[in-house]
């Protein structure tokens, strides 16, 4: 896998305003925010894109979950209601080659995204 921008935030080569980082992710706030609150919660292990995902990631993506929903919660969100996402390849809207899920809320959400 080609090296990324969150490879370099995940090494602090970078900046960012991180929210949240134990041993598996690391989750910062998302510097074109979509919402009010916009966080992204990236493994610290190298995953291009969703299809991409394994047997052996089952336990990551949950843990990945697991902390977006704390985040909504220390955010003050959780309540009223927030949105997970996970872009796949262009035409998902996928920018970054590395898998992260997008934790955004603060505003009323409307379908389609918007």
């Amino acid at each position: 896998m080609a090296e990324t921008i969150f490879s370099k935030i995940i090494r602090k080569e970078i900046p960012a305003d991180i929210v949240f980082e134990d041993e598996q992710v690391l989750a910062f706030r998302d510097i074109n925010p979509q919402g009010p609150t916009h966080v992204l919660v990236i493994p610290k292990e190298e995953i291009a894109t969703a299809n991409d995902i394994g047997e052996e990631h089952e336990l990551l993506i949950g843990h990945m979950v697991r902390v977006a929903t704390q985040v909504a919660k220390d955010e003050g969100i959780a309540e009223d209601g927030y949105r997970l996402v996970v872009n796949c390849n262009p035409d998902g809207g996928q920018e970054v080659y590395h898998i992260h899920l997008h934790l955004i809320g603060g505003r009323k959400m409307t379908w389609p995204p918007g």
